[in-house]
């Protein structure tokens, strides 16, 4: 398609430069669609419309680069073009290879934005309560000129990274936030390329201690008592079980016939609160939608005066200042619906509570409604037609 776009005939070798300029529209393409095609080859504008562009330029030179050294490595396999013989030419095959390697490696090229965004994000927490006022989120836009965070409030409601409950105020989940639908930066029709879901070598790391799906609460407090919470490699702490936490856990674990369901919302909520920046908060299902920016709308982007509005509410910086974390009430947001995303049937036979559901679909969908959550490639409403379609299938890589 890009062959076509170029008006490069797909048996003429290319030079290196032409191999480039053809990357460079592919991966333009590739994460934009075709409303990009009338930009492609002026730099400036797309600048514009994506983040890091001189980034993406020299990772596109990269792994052009991967592919004369395998050729260095095997001079026999390279093809043999006519000309100086220390020309190089690539030829459709090259091309395909190399797009191969960008389209299996570029979600572990893109996760260190997503840390970044996340750090800032963390910077606004001072609590560690996994939550950062939305009159900062605003903050953060306006006083940084951020590209990020420039969602609108009922895009976030529609995330499910916005927390209503606090007497604080409005607040953005940073794990919802950061593995919500607006910051998967390539959407193709099958899947997507998101940010990585932190929690996920956690679940994995209880999964494969308890192996079987009901665990007692004595082996998972031991488990999840001796583990870290990793910000950064500069900010990693112990977790602190509290007898609130505890007693919480046990609660489950009551409500199970004495075992705690480790595929399960309420456990999966625990484990939000026990490592707030990491794990997302499990909303229960249909109360949120993984709706890409496209898919909501025109409104996904908060105008400046909302912004503006929404920043210049203090309520918040008092309290977070000078009261410690157990007096904010940070949990509020809790609630004892449950949910079971694995086959518990015979728990649905012999545990009371009507409030329960029993939703047989297994954990790799689990993972995926606990999440609700393209990054946009430009934050200014005059490019937002350039944010890729989403057919709402969310495929974190």
């Amino acid at each position: 398609k890009v062959y076509q776009i170029q008006n490069k005939p797909l048996s003429r070798p290319l030079s290196a430069t032409g191999l480039q300029q053809l990357l460079e529209a592919y991966i333009a393409v590739w994460m934009a669609g075709d409303d990009i095609v009338s930009v492609l080859g002026n730099n400036k504008e797309l600048a514009q419309v994506f983040p890091h562009w001189d980034q993406l330029l020299k990772f596109v030179a990269g792994q052009i680069s991967a592919l004369d050294f395998e050729r260095q490595k095997r001079p026999q396999s390279a093809p043999r073009w006519g000309g100086n013989f220390f020309q190089r030419r690539y030829s459709f095959e090259d091309a395909h290879s190399v797009v191969g390697g960008i389209t299996s490696s570029f979600a572990s090229f893109w996760e260190s934005e997503c840390r970044a965004m996340k750090q800032k994000l963390v910077t606004l927490d001072r609590k560690r309560t996994g939550r950062v006022p939305l009159s900062k989120f605003y903050g953060k836009s306006i006083t940084d000129a951020e590209w990020r965070f420039g969602e609108s409030e009922s895009y976030l409601r529609e995330l499910g990274a916005l927390d209503e409950t606090s007497w604080l105020g409005k607040q953005v989940i940073i794990p919802n936030y950061i593995q919500g639908a607006s910051n998967c930066i390539v959407t193709a029709s099958h899947y997507s390329i998101c940010c990585i879901n932190e929690c996920e070598p956690i679940m994995a790391e209880i999964e494969a201690a308890v192996v079987q799906p009901m665990a007692d609460v004595e082996e998972l407090l031991s488990l999840v008592g001796n583990m870290t919470a990793l910000t950064t490699l500069e900010d990693e702490v112990d977790v602190q079980l509290d007898q609130f936490m505890v007693d919480q856990l046990r609660g489950i674990a009551k409500e199970h016939g004495g075992k705690v369901p480790i595929h399960g919302r309420l456990f999966a909520q625990w484990l939000h609160y026990v490592f707030p920046r990491d794990c997302a908060f499990p909303h229960k299902s249909g109360s949120a939608q993984s709706l890409s920016p496209t898919q909501f709308g025109d409104g996904y982007l908060a105008s400046d005066d909302e912004m503006e509005a929404h920043a210049k509410d203090t309520r918040a910086e008092i309290p977070l200042a000078t009261m410690k974390r157990e007096e904010l009430q940070w949990m509020s947001q809790w609630s004892e619906d449950e949910e079971l995303f694995a086959s518990y049937d015979h728990l649905s036979r012999s545990s009371p509570g009507g409030s329960r559901t029993f939703v047989a679909l297994g954990f790799g969908l689990f993972m995926v409604a606990v999440l609700i959550g393209v990054v946009s490639f430009n934050r200014s409403k005059a490019t937002h037609q350039f944010l890729p379609v989403n057919d709402g299938k969310i495929h974190c890589v």
